[in-house]
């Protein structure tokens, strides 16, 4: 599929071929073929009204951002939020467990943050499953509720002891990123000016993680280590959440090359919801699209996949989120873990791809486009699945 349309040009129609192919995945009868064939638009619409999406969410949470909820981010989540999850379609999502950034001390806190969200998850059996496997995730399918994946997006509570990423995957740590935006002792991220490579603690860590069956997430690293740990793998890696630097040249997306070789590894690249995707940083519906095809295009179909970085749960109020987020950027930017893109007033999502319906949304624009509905099951859901099989060997 072609990446270098403008924002504004209107969806193209689905070949017969694959508009018929298309109605049959999801059961539309003659009948329903006679309602959809006035314009390829119907067959979106009929996409977003499937109660059957299969959706793994690489990176993301579950969370009310509504201020008088606690705001964004926060690491709480309520009946909506809850809710709302289980009826976007979300099957699992990683949600970030451990530390990240800040005072705290890097092993402690999230020592302290695995208790706690280990009693969150089990406190709620009737809707969120704990994953430690594929299995668990195919479980929370077949009973409609949400597989939760401890992850996460800093390496830096592994100090100096590799031995701790074992610990880590005994807690039931599933995915480790390697570093989050600044550097540590495995390597630069994204915002090091230095661009430094993978360090030799770096490597152990890697070679530990993947002996531990724990997916490797090379998600906010800088370029050269996130290079380096490709080249150094030996099983499939992930960049759970990203946009693509051909389409927009900010440093928290991923080059071709990079996205190449993750997809070299047997592994998965996720496109995230949020305004990196756009270099103007206004990124709307058709810019997620963008980089799903760009992605597809580089890395091929069976190694694209979603990962938010974002809830589920529709904003009431965009005027007091605005807020709230400005206040948080200027919050980042003074504790040194911003990006130079994040912006006071810029939402850190998609305004018009938010709410439960947004994984609908995204697999119908996909169809619009003349993605067959086999293309739109992977990247929603089933590569990823894929992926987590086949590290997750325990």
């Amino acid at each position: 599929m072609s990446t270098s349309e403008p924002k504004t040009t209107k969806v193209r129609g689905i070949p017969r071929r694959d508009f018929l192919g298309a109605a049959a995945a999801i059961g539309l009868s003659a009948t329903g073929w006679s309602k959809l064939a006035g314009g390829v638009e119907g067959v979106g619409a009929e996409v977003a009204r499937q109660e059957d999406l299969f959706v793994i969410n690489m990176l993301g949470g579950l969370f009310n951002p509504n201020p008088r909820t606690g705001g964004f981010g926060g690491a709480g989540f309520d009946a909506r939020s809850i809710a709302d999850a289980i009826d976007s379609g979300m099957r699992a999502v990683n949600v970030t467990v451990g530390f990240v950034s800040g005072p705290q001390e890097p092993f402690e806190s999230t020592m302290s943050a695995i208790t706690s969200w280990t009693r969150r998850v089990g406190s709620h059996p009737d809707a969120l499953v704990r994953v430690w496997n594929a299995s668990d995730i195919e479980r929370a399918r077949e009973e409609r509720k949400v597989g939760i994946i401890f992850g996460f997006q800093n390496a830096a509570m592994m100090g100096d002891d590799v031995s701790r990423v074992r610990r880590f995957a005994d807690l039931g740590v599933r995915i480790v990123q390697l570093t989050y935006n600044g550097a540590n002792q495995l390597g630069h991220g994204s915002m090091v000016p230095e661009n430094g490579g993978l360090t030799p603690f770096g490597h152990e860590v890697v070679e530990a993680l993947e002996a531990a069956d724990v997916l490797v997430d090379l998600s906010h690293s800088g370029e050269q280590t996130c290079l380096d740990a490709l080249r150094a793998a030996t099983r499939p890696t992930a960049i759970t959440h990203t946009g693509c630097r051909a389409l927009s040249d900010m440093p928290r997306n991923k080059t071709d090359e990079e996205l190449r070789l993750v997809a070299d590894t047997g592994g998965i690249v996720g496109i995230y919801f949020v305004p990196f995707l756009d270099p103007d940083y206004m990124a709307v519906a058709t810019d997620v699209v963008r980089h799903v095809e760009h992605a597809i295009d580089v890395c091929g179909e069976d190694h694209v996949g979603i990962g938010t970085d974002a809830g589920t749960t529709q904003v009431d109020d965009m005027d007091a989120f605005r807020a709230t987020t400005a206040r948080d950027v200027v919050r980042r930017m003074a504790a040194g873990i911003g990006v130079t893109e994040e912006l006071p007033g810029v939402v850190p999502m998609i305004p018009d791809m938010q709410g439960p319906g947004q994984f609908r949304q995204l697999a119908g624009m996909l169809m619009d486009r003349g993605h067959s509905a086999e293309r739109v099951e992977k990247v929603m859901g089933l590569n990823a699945l894929r992926v987590m099989r086949e590290v997750w060997r325990g």
